[in-house]
């Protein structure tokens, strides 16, 4: 019994957490919400694609799909889902109910200055009048940006940033740790490098975070109460669109299209229109393949004098060159 609860445990931790959250939930979802049976059968793996056909997204179907795929795999029955006519049901559907993917809105530099800027009044505020909870979370929420801009991180990256694993010096730069990331399928763990800037500087908003909130180790981002108290659990992936939303509304900033995957494309868009080309930007974000770069960098045409009016040209406001720049 204790070798098959290791065995577990290892399997479990060979998944990645978001992943295996997402499978389980497409499993409930197949059985309990539809009522479907396990294992299934190429046909009830057809109905139930047909009865969401119109509902879900064909990158939600897909995902069930591979949830379903992994259990009976993981099970050691047949997979239902790479029958030829649950492949065909799949083309007909993405034919028949087409969809535009969404896209978060990238943060221009000049929205990140202006962010920026009022969470460092909010600081000097609430340190004028003692408040530690002010002080606390805008000093935070600073870091949470910089950081998320300039290192182009996902969501679950920067809530998974480890104190322990984070050098920083004033001045000079800052190396960031994570024993996990999405493209890294062998665990090996990935270091990942960030300038010191002379304006919007990552690394100094990360020591005065750290500075001001005292603690050693652990998440580097924390849940944190209205009296100043601060978990010692980080953030959930998922409360990061709340956080930056209110973030750019109380700056200013209409925010009702931008998510945390807007620091990852405005890092994007802001290292393309200043001449970092795709081998650069790709070494420096971890991206592997060129396809998954693509979809933050928003392309740039050019129709010259024969435009009717100039064309609408990317924030291209410049800071010192970060590393692959050149």
């Amino acid at each position: 019994m204790s070798a098959m609860k290791d065995i577990e445990h290892y399997l479990q931790a060979g998944t990645r957490e978001n992943t295996r959250r997402s499978y389980q939930s497409a499993i409930e979802h197949f059985e309990i919400t539809w009522g479907g049976f396990l294992p299934a059968t190429s046909d009830s793996v057809v109905r139930y694609l047909v009865d969401y056909a119109g509902t879900l997204t064909i990158s939600t179907l897909k995902q069930r799909l591979a949830a379903l795929a992994q259990w009976h795999v993981s099970q050691g029955f047949p997979d239902p889902t790479k029958t030829p006519v649950v492949k065909q049901v799949l083309k007909g559907i993405r034919a028949l109910h087409p969809s535009q993917a969404k896209q978060a809105a990238p943060l221009q530099l000049q929205h990140l200055e202006q962010a920026t800027q009022w969470l460092n009044q909010e600081a000097e505020r609430a340190q004028h009048d003692s408040d530690l909870a002010g002080l606390l979370r805008s000093r935070r929420n600073t870091a949470l940006l910089l950081i998320g801009f300039w290192r182009g991180f996902r969501s679950d990256e920067l809530c998974r940033l480890q104190v322990e694993h984070i050098q920083a010096e004033a001045g000079a730069g800052m190396a960031l740790f994570l024993p996990r990331t999405k493209g890294d399928r062998d665990f090996l763990g990935t270091t990942y490098h960030a300038p010191a800037l002379k304006r919007l500087c990552p690394v100094q908003a990360y020591l005065d975070w750290i500075s001001v909130a005292g603690f050693t180790q652990g998440p580097v981002f924390r849940r944190l109460d209205r009296w100043g108290n601060l978990s010692d659990t980080g953030l959930y992936p998922g409360s990061l669109i709340a956080v930056l939303r209110q973030i750019l509304q109380c700056a200013g900033i209409s925010a009702e299209l931008y998510t945390s995957h807007s620091l990852r494309r405005g890092f994007a868009s802001w290292a393309t229109a200043n001449g970092w080309d795709i081998k650069a930007l790709m070494s420096y974000v971890g991206w592997k393949d060129i396809k998954s770069a693509m979809r933050y960098i928003d392309p740039t045409t050019s129709f010259g004098g024969l435009a009717a009016k100039p064309a609408l040209e990317p924030n291209t406001s410049t800071l010192v060159p970060l590393p692959g720049s050149r």
